[in-house]
């Protein structure tokens, strides 16, 4: 199974039809069901923005696991009230109060810098 077949069997399992997937995801529509269907490639930025809003990790999409679960938590609180990160790969590592303020800024530069780049790309596509 292709990356696009597996975007629209977790479209498809959420009820959720093309345009409302790409209205969610703030993409063309066209964009979408050209992944879908295999006809356009999928890209980087591209993958993370169904990961998160699957709720899954990069490696099921692109048919490489059968585990949908994500692989990494941005963030976790344990018992101890101890801030986690999970590293791809690696263990689990302690973060400081300065670490998680710098994780989150970083997180929040990526995210505006994704958002950027997809109404980029839906810009390009029309």
């Amino acid at each position: 199974m292709n990356v696009g077949q597996i975007i629209r069997r977790l479209r498809e399992k959420e009820g959720l039809s093309q345009i409302q997937l790409a209205d969610k995801l703030n993409i063309n529509n066209s964009v979408l069901s050209r992944i879908e269907s295999g006809k356009r490639h999928i890209e980087d930025s591209e993958l993370i923005l169904f990961a998160d809003f699957f709720d899954t990790n990069i490696e099921y999409l692109l048919g490489r696991t059968d585990d949908p679960s994500p692989i990494t938590k941005n963030k976790e609180l344990s018992a101890s009230g101890d801030i986690y990160v999970a590293y791809l790969g690696g263990p689990k590592k302690v973060l400081d109060a300065e670490e998680a303020a710098h994780l989150d800024e970083a997180l929040e530069m990526f995210r505006a810098f994704r958002e950027k780049r997809m109404k980029e790309i839906e810009k390009k596509e029309r």
